[in-house]
């Protein structure tokens, strides 16, 4: 042998044979398959298999993907776009839900404080018929706090009431204090014939328009705030199309079928997709905006001579006044009472007037806490709102940022292939952009979201704070 093969020979001796190609594994596709939680790993086969019956991904030869994987698939991006979707509304709802909890908080509070003002009127200054007025004064701010709920009880109304039964009280205790008591048929004349003398004069009138406004403005917002939670629930309950669930799995999870399981989509190809399964929560932005502008006009209308902490604390002030003029009309109320209902027999103990007696009591207005403050609270609230206006045109984006998809110039899965870039068309979120949209075929509007969009246009056209007639 010649000596020159000999040191090669040895060599190649010493070097382990090379392996032959690593054959073709299923491995990776069915780790990402139990990991992700998308089904038992049994489904998916040990090796690439040729299949012909997929409906979504279709194999370029062999693939790691089944008819039943495809299924499973489905339910997976159904179930994940569902929860993206909540999961970007949960902010929102947030916000909508602890506004919606603290304007309540905020008028229990106002309505509780001026019924305390007021109450305080008759326990410092009319103290006679203190305990008798109570009732009346709570009855009156009950039937306001139901105004601001939105049940039907106009203002005027509750005030009506409120004044019949005060005027008896008055009569009594003011004009003809020697009368120890009434009967209840002279009772019931005094509050038939209240109006038909006008004993409080005019006092109210002024009171009763700014308590309108007032009242008006924080119950549209009240009802504006719930109208926002439904329109974030029913957007979270859509439903997503047949198109669009076949363009999730080809997006998420096709590539998986080829074995590339660390492979993302490119963005403008992400964009298409979720705007194609968007569309119909896209075409909430027109309405939605609107909406959002006509709940900061509500919120602007709370302050001002609409301010319902200055309207709610100054029917004390009101309420003073009236019960100050009909005292001052005593000879002629009572000779207009007795010519309807009767005379008056008096006391053989004439009693002086309790109020004529004591010195005046003047007691100002309680202060309004910061934490109650409907000022502070609607400020928030604006500054909160704000940014929501673009809520539903930037859901797509919102949704391809991070980790879903990756910018240009890094590879990328374009639907069919590996790629540098994605090179179709890049539809807008608009709703009739969708027909050149390259990914999702979009067949028409969702029924949920045109029930809601409807819901929407017609709070907003019944709403409208430039509208006139608050009551």
């Amino acid at each position: 042998m010649p000596m020159l093969l000999l040191p090669i020979l040895l060599l190649l001796s010493l070097v382990p044979s090379l392996p032959s190609e690593r054959p073709p594994s299923c491995h990776e596709v069915r780790a990402a398959f139990q990991l992700q939680e998308i089904g038992r790993g049994r489904l998916v086969p040990e090796v690439p298999i040729q299949v012909s019956d997929l409906q979504i991904c279709e194999p370029k030869t062999s693939t790691c993907c089944t008819r039943r994987m495809e299924e499973s698939y489905q339910a997976a991006v159904r179930g994940k776009l569902t929860h993206n979707i909540q999961t970007l509304n949960f902010e929102l709802k947030f916000m909508i839900v602890a506004h919606t909890s603290a304007f309540q908080e905020t008028f229990t509070y106002l309505i509780d404080t001026a019924t305390n003002n007021t109450l305080s009127l008759f326990d410092t200054k009319y103290r006679s018929m203190s305990q008798d007025a109570h009732e009346s004064v709570k009855e009156l701010f009950t039937d306001l706090s139901l105004n601001i709920m939105g049940a039907d009880m106009p203002l005027e109304d509750a005030f009506s009431r409120f004044w019949d039964s005060l005027f008896p009280l008055v009569y009594n205790h003011l004009i003809n204090p020697g009368i120890m008591s009434l009967s209840g048929e002279y009772l019931d004349c005094l509050r038939l014939t209240r109006q038909d003398m006008n004993p409080f004069g005019n006092y109210s009138s002024e009171m009763l328009t700014h308590l309108s406004e007032s009242l008006w403005a924080s119950r549209m917002m009240k009802q504006a705030l719930s109208m926002a939670e439904q329109v974030i629930n029913s957007t979270e309950h859509a439903g997503l199309t047949r198109e669009c669930t076949h363009a999730l799995v080809k997006m998420q999870f096709c590539p998986h079928c080829q074995g590339l399981t660390l492979i993302r989509p490119c963005v403008g190809y992400c964009l298409n997709v979720m705007r194609g399964c968007l569309a119909s929560l896209a075409s909430l932005d027109r309405p939605w905006r609107e909406f959002i502008h006509l709940v900061e006009q509500l919120a602007d209308q709370m302050s001002g001579s609409h301010d319902l902490e200055q309207s709610l604390l100054g029917i004390r002030d009101v309420v003073d006044k009236s019960i100050r003029y009909a005292e001052s009309q005593g000879p002629y109320l009572s000779r207009m009472v007795e010519k309807v209902c009767g005379e008056l027999q008096e006391s053989p103990l004439k009693q002086l007037s309790e109020e004529k007696t004591m010195k005046e009591e003047v007691m100002e207005q309680p202060p309004i806490s910061k934490l109650h403050s409907l000022g502070h609270l609607r400020r928030d609230f604006i500054k909160h709102v704000k940014p929501s206006r673009t809520f539903y045109t930037t859901l797509a984006e919102r949704l391809c940022d991070g980790d879903l998809a990756v910018r240009d110039g890094s590879t990328c899965w374009n639907g069919e292939d590996v790629v540098e870039s994605y090179t179709n068309l890049v539809v807008s979120s608009d709703f009739k952009d969708q027909v050149n949209n390259p990914e999702v075929k979009v067949r028409g509007s969702n029924v949920v979201i045109n029930q809601i969009i409807n819901k929407l246009r017609l709070f907003i056209q019944v709403n409208d704070p430039c509208h006139t007639a608050k009551g």
